[in-house]
């Protein structure tokens, strides 16, 4: 561990590539406004690195990049590992989809120019008047975090660092730290806690053995052995103070005009997944293929108030109206009231969050009403018998209602349809092909093949899945060296079992969608143009207009009962009670 000044007047928190780079970091800026607050005499400094990259790359190279896990985890691992470059390089040009401006960039000049550019970073910045540098390590940032510690420690080696983040939880850390002996501690789980602990333990360092009591928190202490791997997190969401953006919007306003632009500001409802849990009768908690709230224990929400106050604040103070929550799933009790109260605020917000499929048409309305245009929402399939095994909680039924809604209320729908899920079968691929025709009309899903997350139920109970063993994904070994590789369990994992079968059985699935793509596409080429299915309501009858590519319209004409049942049947109801 490195030895730690006696005063602690300053902490850095550090963001590097590859986050989406018209965000702020929410972590950062969280963090940033907590400690502050808790340490009237510490100075915590932001760094949000990434923008930085973002500018010089420009912003269409950098999107691109940072879209693809092993294009963001490609570049800096061959600036850490120059040896492997020529194999790192294949599976670079091998990740990127179509036509490309990273073609013709090259792979040799791209990394040149983000060496020059980081490199840059760490030489101008102070290092030496922080007594601690936080990193906050999620997706795609692993690779270039530890190249700037790599960086940062040779030239100050006496500087601490705390890594903390959703890439590594639990016992994932202790294998970080092992294998990575310039990371000095390590957060399991949120930060805010355990790193205010860890600013008053180094602010009056006594003994060294205090720290393992701290909870949330690993010191890499080769002399020692790790123990269990606690956690911290705040009992109440309300003990957070407004997200501390600052930093950023410095940055961005001493840009040249051509590289400013209005940021999206990210906001948070709540913590943690509300259908993480077991129902009965279930044997799994959440999702069935979900890793993304190993970090949480339980569920915690703002109060509506406080996120409407936040969100007044931020937009007031930033000056821009855009905000996206970050809620992995947003809470529909606190929501509906949130929701209320942002369209009554008389600010043309622009919002996007993530909800569950079964979320009913009023609060849709409300949503629409405050300003989301874009939703991410959790269908993954379009089977029944598949979202059983996807454990989802949702009917099919349900999906098709709600991707109908969106369509009415003209919300952008950017939803995921998993394909090759491991032990699906025949059936559930014949049941999605035929439900497909239901949905042709709506915004087509994006089609994303399943990966194996480390911790998920799959990971953990593999033979449920027709799994027969896991394993790092093998990108990490072009990516690491051997040594790194076989020594540490990444978020990425792959598997043994029926892919080929999987393969083969969903690749009718996927040229559906293409088609799907292609039709809507042709629909909606026109500006203003109407929904593909639409009706007109007359009281006595009802007409429906339904568009087709390449043909005329087809028109349908609902008379007497065929007009009430239709009309009945806008939201899920069974035969029984139509009848």
């Amino acid at each position: 561990m490195s030895n730690t000044p006696k005063t602690l007047e300053r902490i850095a928190l550090v963001s590097t590539p590859w986050p989406l780079y018209n965000r702020p970091s929410i972590q950062l800026a969280t963090l940033k406004s907590y400690l502050q607050t808790r340490h009237i005499d510490l100075q915590v400094v932001a760094h949000h690195i990434y923008l930085k990259l973002a500018a010089a790359l420009g912003y269409r190279l950098y999107h691109e990049i940072s879209e693809r896990t092993w294009l963001a985890e490609s570049v800096y691992a061959a600036l850490l590992y120059p040896e492997n470059t020529k194999a790192i390089e294949k599976l670079f040009y091998c990740s990127i989809k179509g036509r490309s401006a990273l073609r013709k960039v090259g792979f040799k000049s791209l990394t040149e120019q983000v060496a020059d550019v980081s490199d840059d970073l760490i030489d101008h910045l102070d290092w030496r008047s922080f007594g601690l540098a936080g990193f906050s390590i999620c997706h795609c940032q692993f690779s270039s975090t530890l190249y700037f510690i790599d960086r940062i420690k040779k030239q100050h080696p006496d500087l601490s660092v705390v890594v903390g983040g959703s890439m590594f939880a639990g016992e994932a850390i202790k294998d970080l730290l092992r294998v990575f002996p310039q990371i000095d501690f390590a957060v399991n789980g949120e930060g805010e806690l355990a790193l205010s602990r860890l600013v008053d333990y180094l602010k009056h360092p006594t003994n060294s053995a205090e720290i393992s009591c701290i909870p949330g928190l690993v010191a890499n202490q080769p002399d020692r052995h790790h123990g269990e791997i606690t956690r911290s997190q705040l009992k109440d969401l309300a003990e957070l103070p407004l997200p501390d953006y600052d930093e950023y919007f410095t940055l961005l306003q001493s840009l040249t005009p051509q590289k400013t632009f209005f940021p999206t500001l990210p906001a948070e409802i709540s913590r943690g997944c509300w259908w993480r849990k077991s129902p009965v009768g279930k044997l799994y908690s959440g999702c069935t293929f979900c890793n993304l709230n190993l970090q949480w224990d339980g569920y915690r929400t703002k109060s509506p108030r406080q996120v409407v106050r936040e969100i007044d604040a931020l937009t007031t103070k930033y000056q821009t109206l855009s905000v996206a929550f970050m809620d992995n799933l947003i809470p529909l009790n606190v929501s509906e009231k949130v929701f209320s109260d942002l369209a009554e605020s008389q600010k043309d917000y622009r919002l996007f969050c993530e909800i569950r499929a079964a979320t009913p048409r009023r609060v849709l309305n409300g949503m629409k009403k405050a300003g989301v245009y874009e939703l991410q929402i959790g269908i993954e399939a379009l089977s029944t018998r598949l979202l059983k095994k996807l454990n989802k909680g949702t009917t099919t039924i349900q999906n098709l209602e709600i991707m109908k809604n969106c369509e009415e209320l003209g919300l952008v729908n950017a939803s995921n349809l998993i394909l090759e899920f491991p032990g699906s079968d025949r059936e559930d691929v014949e049941e999605t092909l035929h439900n497909l025709e239901f949905a042709m009309s709506f915004r087509p899903m994006r089609s994303v093949q399943f990966w194996l997350g480390l911790g998920s139920p799959v990971w953990a109970n593999p033979k449920d899945f027709s799994v027969r063993s896991v394993y790092n994904h093998p990108n990490w070994a072009v990516l690491l060296p051997a040594t790194v590789y076989e020594a540490m369990q990444f978020p990425i994992q792959s598997y043994r079992g029926d892919r080929l079968r999987q393969k083969k059985l969903w690749r009718p699935v996927k040229e559906k969608l293409k088609a799907w793509k292609k039709a809507y596409a042709q629909l909606h080429r026109e500006p203003g143009s109407r929904p593909i299915l639409s009706y007109r309501d007359g009281k006595e009858f009802l007409i429906i207009n339904q568009r087709r590519p390449g043909i005329e319209p087809m028109n349908h004409r609902l008379v007497g009962s065929s007009r009430k049942i239709y009309l009945f049947c806008r939201q899920p109801r069974s035969l029984k009670v139509i009848l």
